[in-house]
């Protein structure tokens, strides 16, 4: 009996437990006890947890320290506030690391206790506190991409330590060292930004690594993005000739002195074992090069030549913002190949971004070369020449004696297959591993369904998206290219936004497209923008392209409700519209270049397989479909932003927009002069036919589809809007069939091929295993994976209202179709997991939702039986029913409902 009693009273003990309100998930401008900030006015996020059901907070209470002092506490301030809310005490200090705390009150009368600590240390907040030089070796001029340069300097540290800070960037990459070991877990920093507007240094907390007495610090460089390749043109020095490096290391003693360890005159430059670095090309590496020892002291120097110190601009430098690149999974080899020439090759399983580490042994001098291609041809020979003029090659040679370890430090390759020359035994695959680099970004979203083809869909946009989020948000990240490309990057963005955090990379990003932004508010088509000199750097504008400055900093508000982004972006934005708006006569943009629905489907693209007509849009059409999009999201975003002028302004020209469209491209009953599934899914999607002609409008494609077998023949700009169109006009069906569609075009041909990622063309590689035109054709290129969007979105339903953005109030409304007997999803939003996961089982279906404390949502349920549908507790009674579904009001919690189809 006693048992009993006790059992029981530990299990209401944990029950107790798990209602209790806790504060969890505490975020400072989105990362996780971040180092190195120079914003003046932070931002605080947290998330609430309770085991209850309709739990909202309704007041909170921060407060923040340095040391023992308190430099802001806002008192119990009543409010739901938990995300993005703005530090307003006193003047963050340089160098400073602070802490703080938040505790809660909810609804239900709890009261959390404080929450663990989290910890932020600032950077440099002021440009005058930078006392380091830049300087380089003095053999760095040479204009060749020759070998990586060493730098070191000596120094001591008489007193006991209790901190020490070090600020490092450079005009190429850098890795550091202090006493022999590497600072921080970061590669290719400084990484990519306008350098001669926007050059990001990164902080290290490097109190570990220094040491009373003496110590030595070491850098190595490399040309990188700053002065090595880039662009198809094989173009060197972007940026600068130069190579060069500023360091500053802030030592704190336990006496409070402090003391400045900088760049100076008094550093010393050398050459080391790396003897060649290029991002595209590769890396080589000189064992018999290597100086044991040169980044710790007392090493001998005394050959080393001295540096130049250099009068470079530190005006243009900022703290690092956006997440570091980061080395992430490690693959080891499948499979063992031998070709029929006789290549020696390893298979990895996985398209990836990265390089590959390897373990040899041999003689000294001996020449290892390792190759990188992302597939083989249908002959079983290595595919190289998509790579373009890239060689994408590191070449390793052995010091002898023993095993070595090799990988390379300043380069990248986008590859699942390598060719290995010079090895003297067996190809062993246990001495290779292939390890993926990508920027750091806290993975989201997740995604599942019944449908194996349909998940390892899923898999090639997550990979996709890894392999060219590296800093910049790329096209491709093999060729010799591998450059910002807008228009990829905004029709992958509210996909991008669901499967990781990339708040931080896109704000850093956008940063950039307003430095690259021309006088007359054209946005450029790469940003960096790589092209000046070529034909893609023109002073006008491409719909889909340039439209990037407005719709990704739309769709990042809208998912993580960053108003500061929008804030900061709305000049730019106006800008560009306004460029649009100069650019359209009569309220028609139908001037300058446009790149229209780039790789749509052309007939000869693979011998007219699935039907006998190219889906050409007219380009123009395209481009006024989008004028049209900037100017809502314009409105929408004025809106946001308390900018009524601008908000009248926008409808008043929204309207001519739409009127010009129906006047050029539409006849009175809807139809459009392309027959193309892309130019319905534009006027649908942005409403610019009137609600009267949609229906026609709707069959048209509907009709369209079915004239191609239920085959997609969109591009670039129409593929996004597919689906969603198809679900929102009443067509899931439609959209089920394109989706399971499993031959060319389509996104599961794909994966039948075996790919691994997203495709650049439908075809890159044909039915018949043969290739599209090497002159443009990546394995690795994200922009189709724009469906992601409509997974998350549309077949597991979760969504956000655009009135309370953020998931403050989050609508679940799945769209079951034939072909899938389930889907499962989650997002984790700045409040905590939402997720929904429906279940057929013959005439029944079931919806599993959470929704996290703090917010509330409307779940739809796909029935309109409404007195067949019930909630498992019976506490959640519907509000009414619309359009196919039952719709319940809920707070947060758990629910279970079921009911008939």
């Amino acid at each position: 009996m006693k048992k009993s009693v006790l059992f029981i009273t530990l299990l209401l003990s944990f029950g107790a437990a798990r209602a209790q309100l806790a504060v969890k998930n505490l975020l400072l401008e989105n990362q996780v006890n971040p180092v190195g900030l120079d914003i003046r006015q932070p931002r605080f996020s947290w998330a609430l947890q309770s085991g209850k059901r309709n739990v909202k907070q309704t007041a909170y209470e921060l407060k923040v320290t340095a040391g023992k002092e308190v430099v802001w506490n806002t008192g119990k301030t009543s409010s739901e506030q938990s995300a993005h809310l703005i530090y307003a005490g006193k003047a963050l200090k340089s160098g400073q690391k602070y802490q703080w705390q938040v505790k809660v009150w909810d609804n239900q009368g709890q009261t959390s206790e404080w929450s663990a600590p989290a910890v932020f240390q600032t950077a440099l907040m002021d440009i005058s506190e930078w006392k380091a030089s830049w300087i380089e070796p003095e053999f760095g001029l040479d204009t060749n991409i020759t070998a990586s340069p060493v730098l070191r300097k000596q120094f001591s540290a008489a007193k006991k330590i209790v901190s020490a800070t070090a600020y490092i960037t450079a005009h190429g990459l850098y890795e550091a060292q202090i006493n022999g070991q590497r600072v921080g877990d970061a590669y290719l920093s400084p990484g990519w930004t306008v350098y001669d507007k926007h050059l990001q240094y990164q902080t290290y907390d490097v109190t570990a690594l220094v040491r009373k007495g003496k110590n030595a610090v070491g850098v190595t460089l490399a040309s990188g993005w700053y002065r090595g390749h880039l662009g198809w043109e094989m173009k060197k020095n972007t940026y600068g000739k130069d190579i060069a490096l500023l360091f500053q290391m802030n030592i704190v003693y336990s006496d409070g002195s402090t003391e400045l360890v900088v760049s100076d005159g008094s550093w010393k430059a050398s050459t080391a074992e790396i003897t060649y670095a290029d991002l595209y090309n590769g890396e080589t590496i000189d064992a018999r090069l290597a100086k044991n020892g040169w980044s710790s002291p007392d090493y001998n120097d005394a050959a080393w030549q001295k540096v130049i110190v250099r009068e470079h601009s530190k005006s243009n430098l900022s703290a690092n913002y956006n997440e570091p690149i980061k080395k992430h999974e490690v693959f080891k080899p499948v499979k063992v190949i031998t070709t029929p020439k006789g290549d020696k090759v390893l298979d990895f399983g996985q398209n990836l971004v990265g390089w590959v580490k390897l373990k040899v042994s041999g003689k000294s001098g001996d020449k290892i070369t390792v190759s990188h291609v992302e597939v083989m041809d249908k002959k079983g020979e290595l595919y190289f020449e998509n790579l373009r003029l890239a060689k994408a090659q590191d070449h390793y040679i052995l010091k002898g004696g023993g095993g070595e370890t090799f990988e390379p430090h300043f380069t990248f390759h986008g590859f699942r297959y390598i060719r290995v020359e010079g090895l003297s035994g067996a190809l062993n695959p246990d001495d290779f591993e292939a390890v993926a680099l990508y920027s750091d970004m806290k993975p989201l979203g997740s995604f599942e369904s019944s449908s194996a083809l349909v998940n390892q869909l899923q898999k090639n946009i997550q990979w996709g998206q890894k392999g060219n989020f590296l800093d910049v948000p790329t096209d491709c990240p093999q060729r010799d290219e591998r450059l910002g490309w807008t228009g990829d990057a905004e029709v992958f963005s509210r996909t991008a936004a669901y499967n990781f955090n990339v708040n931080s990379f896109f704000a850093k990003w956008l940063k950039d497209v307003a430095f690259e932004q021309n006088a007359n508010g054209s946005i450029p088509f790469v940003v960096p923008n790589t092209l000046k000199g070529t034909f893609f750097n023109m002073p006008s504008g491409a719909a889909g392209w340039s439209d990037a400055g407005i719709i990704i900093p739309w769709n990042l508000y809208v998912v993580y409700g960053d108003k500061r982004l929008i804030e900061t972006q709305y000049p730019s934005m106006k800008a560009y519209l306004e460029h649009v708006r100069k650019a359209a006569k009569n309220d028609l943009w139908n001037t300058g270049f446009q790149f229209g629905d780039w790789l749509s489907y052309r007939v000869d693209d693979s011998q007219g397989m699935i039907g006998q007509k190219s889906a050409v849009t007219d380009n123009y059409l395209v481009a006024q479909c989008f004028y049209a999009y900037n100017v809502d999201l314009m409105i929408k975003t004025a809106r946001a932003l308390g900018k009524t002028d601008d908000v009248k302004d926008f409808e008043a020209l929204l309207g001519r927009v739409r009127t010009a469209f129906q006047k050029e491209y539409m006849s009175s009953n809807g139809r459009l002069i392309s027959e193309t599934q892309t130019a319905y899914l534009l006027a649908l999607s942005f409403d610019m036919m009137p609600e009267s002609v949609r229906p026609y409008a709707v069959e048209r494609l509907e009709n369209n589809i079915k004239s191609y077998n239920y085959h997609l023949t969109t591009g670039f700009l129409g593929t996004p809007f597919l689906t969603s169109v198809l679900t929102r006009f009443g067509k899931n069906d439609v959209a089920y069939r394109l989706l399971l569609q499993e031959t060319y075009p389509s996104w599961l041909y794909p994966v039948k091929m075996g790919a691994t990622t997203i495709w650049e063309r439908w075809d890159s590689m044909k039915p018949d295993s043969s290739f599209a035109s090497p002159s443009m054709t990546s394995f690795n290129h994200y922009a189709y994976g724009a469906v992601g969007d409509w997974l998350y979105r549309d077949v597991v339903g979760i969504d956000t209202d655009e009135n309370a953005v953020g998931y403050k109030e989050i609508i679940i409304k799945p769209h079951p179709g034939d072909g899938l007997t389930y889907a499962k999803g989650s997002f984790e939003t700045y409040y905590g997991t939402v997720s929904a996961h429906w279940k057929t089982e013959g005439k029944a279906i079931k919806l599993d939702v959470e929704i996290p404390a703090n917010t509330t949502a409307t779940i739809y349920f796909p029935s309109e039986k409404q007195e067949s549908v019930i909630e498992s507790t019976g506490e959640v009674k519907a509000s009414g029913k619309e359009k196919g579904y039952t719709v319940f009001k809920v707070g947060s919690g758990k629910y279970q409902f079921s009911g008939d189809k």
